[in-house]
């Protein structure tokens, strides 16, 4: 099951205005916090009573908590890769290692007694692979997708896929983060361009990279990385179907009510005999072999990237068929023209057109 969840630093706010942010993402079903210890410049005990005290009120509002390590702050706060007793006392559910300790105490650490779950940096080559075979603890190995504060350093959606599947392979749990667009918003370092995994994501509205990741099949937990989102945005996470790829279609005007059935009472999957010029929806057909689609002019000679059509009367052996357009083909009167997928929904289309056969459901509006 997925997860929502936000990132909190308490080194750059208050305690009250992070209890209040964290009340308001628990009403919208949120149960992950990230925080991050990398950054924070204080004497170990000031550091282990604030995040005592921060960890214990996100519990109180039934969040899992996990923070952001390296072996610097494990030496800061005198723990090691044998004895996280100190994590422990804080209340932390997930460490999370940005830095390994070697080959012999990255697999002890998963088998610490206090049962912490140890959530490794997913966007390294680290042998995870080879840890779990000479003896890691599987069930409480984790991965988590590095967040990228600098604009045009994201990861592109090639190196995100390699590392991914990967973890995905080895049936590991995954998160990965996205970025509020709320204005003066922040991350651990002094750095405000968003806080997000993959580039593709930065500045899209944020159920739009919700939906993205989700179409990736390869992220269980969705992070948002800076801080703080609005509640709009956290309303609108809340909002998306997190069961499969939805994307958004912007239907034409006088859609006969055939049309309007197929479009939106199916759960349509393409076909694995993929053509490299649309993604077909063939399940449709079978309940409009009665049914009447009447062609209807569009005024196009040409259908695009990105353009929904559903095959009307004129070749009726695959009446109701919908057809999601990946390269050009021209109009030759034997599919009408149903909506169009916005150009923004293409990072969407794309996850659609490298799985044809996955379902995905559209989004009319």
């Amino acid at each position: 099951m997925h997860k929502l969840g936000i990132s909190v630093y308490p080194e750059h706010s208050t305690p009250e205005k992070d209890h209040e942010y964290m009340k308001l993402a628990a009403r919208y079903g949120f149960s992950r916090i990230f925080t991050c210890l990398l950054s924070v410049n204080k004497p170990k005990e000031e550091i282990i009573a604030e995040f005592s005290d921060f960890v214990k009120k996100a519990h109180d509002l039934g969040f899992v908590v996990a923070a952001d390590t390296n072996p610097h702050v494990f030496k800061h706060l005198g723990a090691t890769a044998r004895d996280l007793s100190v994590f422990a006392h804080m209340g932390l559910d997930i460490i999370r290692l940005d830095g390994n300790f070697g080959e012999l105490e990255d697999r002890l650490i998963t088998r610490n007694p206090q049962g912490i779950k140890i959530e490794f940096n997913a966007s390294s080559d680290v042998s995870i692979d080879h840890l779990i075979r000479h003896g890691a603890d599987h069930a409480f190995l984790r991965g988590s997708v590095t967040s990228r504060p600098e604009r045009y350093t994201g990861l592109s959606r090639q190196v995100f896929d390699r590392f991914n599947r990967k973890w995905k392979g080895l049936g590991l749990h995954t998160a990965a983060f996205i970025s509020s667009n709320n204005k003066d918003t922040y991350g651990p370092w002094p750095v405000y361009n968003g806080l997000c995994t993959m580039e593709a994501d930065r500045g899209l509205p944020i159920d739009l990279q919700v939906r993205h990741l989700l179409a990736t099949e390869a992220i269980d937990d969705i992070l948002i990385g800076n801080a703080y989102a609005t509640e709009e945005e956290l309303k609108a996470m809340s909002q998306v179907d997190m069961t499969k790829t939805t994307v958004v279609l912007d239907p034409v005007d006088g859609l006969c009510d055939t049309e309007w059935k197929v479009l939106k009472e199916y759960h349509h999957a393409g076909r694995t005999d993929a053509s490299e010029f649309m993604i077909r929806s063939s399940m449709p057909r079978l309940d409009c072999r009665e049914a009447s689609i009447p062609w209807r002019d569009c005024g196009q000679k040409t259908f695009h990237r990105g353009d929904v059509v559903v095959v009307n009367d004129n070749l009726g052996h695959y009446r109701g068929e919908v057809e999601v357009i990946l390269k050009d083909i021209p109009n030759d009167g034997e599919r009408n023209l149903a909506g169009r997928i916005p150009e923004e929904e293409f990072v969407i289309l794309d996850r659609m057109e490298e799985n044809p056969d996955h379902f995905w459901d559209f989004l009319i509006r």
